[in-house]
């Protein structure tokens, strides 16, 4: 795995900050453990937010003619595994209340802190699914993992709440798109490795899929 922060604990903070600082992926010198931990929860929301994998589709198997086996055999396979795993999340319509105990059960051997599972129980219904999205918890980073790595199980758990959560963008969409005359333009920045930059570039004009909720 690829090294994306590292961490000086050392008892002489002055000592070590002179050389720290010409090594880039040094987020910094500490004298406690307090502030590490506050430094790892943004460095692991970063990670997150830049991980999540695209998938880039041809103009060619965009065309009208591209319906053809030879170019459907083309299409990225993470790109037809999200469109089918869409399809079925939308279709079920499960009891909130049973699929939050799964979760909890579930969260529980990830061992996730009970004081956010008990939250989310008790305060679900009472926030929107957009809010809890935000929310400084396990759900974005174990919605967003899941997603990422395409991980069945925890995107099964988190079915439910990826349905609300696209149910109320969708809400939101289509209001946006009621009041406003003219479509508005939004912005998120992301890492990305050379190679997918190329892809991307050598696939303009077809589609960017992305298997993720965005935050722009």
């Amino acid at each position: 795995p690829k090294v994306d922060a590292i961490y000086i604990f050392c008892g002489n903070k002055a000592r070590h900050e002179p050389w720290a600082k010409d090594w880039p992926k040094i987020r910094g010198v500490f004298t406690s453990i307090k502030p590490i931990c506050e430094s790892l929860k943004k460095v692991a929301h970063e990670c997150d937010h830049d991980s999540i994998p695209m998938s880039f589709v041809p103009k060619r198997c965009t065309s009208d003619v591209a319906s053809n086996k030879e170019n459907l055999n083309q299409l990225p396979p993470t790109y037809m595994y999200s469109v089918i795993f869409k399809d079925i999340v939308l279709e079920i319509n499960d009891d909130d209340a049973k699929s939050i105990k799964a979760l909890e059960i579930y969260c529980k051997k990830k061992e996730i802190p009970d004081t956010e599972i008990n939250e989310l129980k008790r305060k679900y219904h009472q926030k929107s699914p957009v809010w809890w999205y935000t929310c400084e918890m396990f759900l974005y980073g174990m919605l967003n993992r899941g997603l990422r790595l395409l991980d069945m199980e925890a995107m099964s758990k988190l079915g439910f709440f990826i349905r609300s959560l696209h149910l109320q963008l969708k809400q939101l969409h289509q209001e946006q798109a009621t009041n406003l005359q003219k479509p508005f333009t939004v912005y998120r920045g992301q890492g990305m490795n050379k190679e997918d930059f190329q892809n991307l570039l050598d696939s303009q004009g077809g589609l960017l899929s992305f298997n993720n909720f965005l935050s722009t």
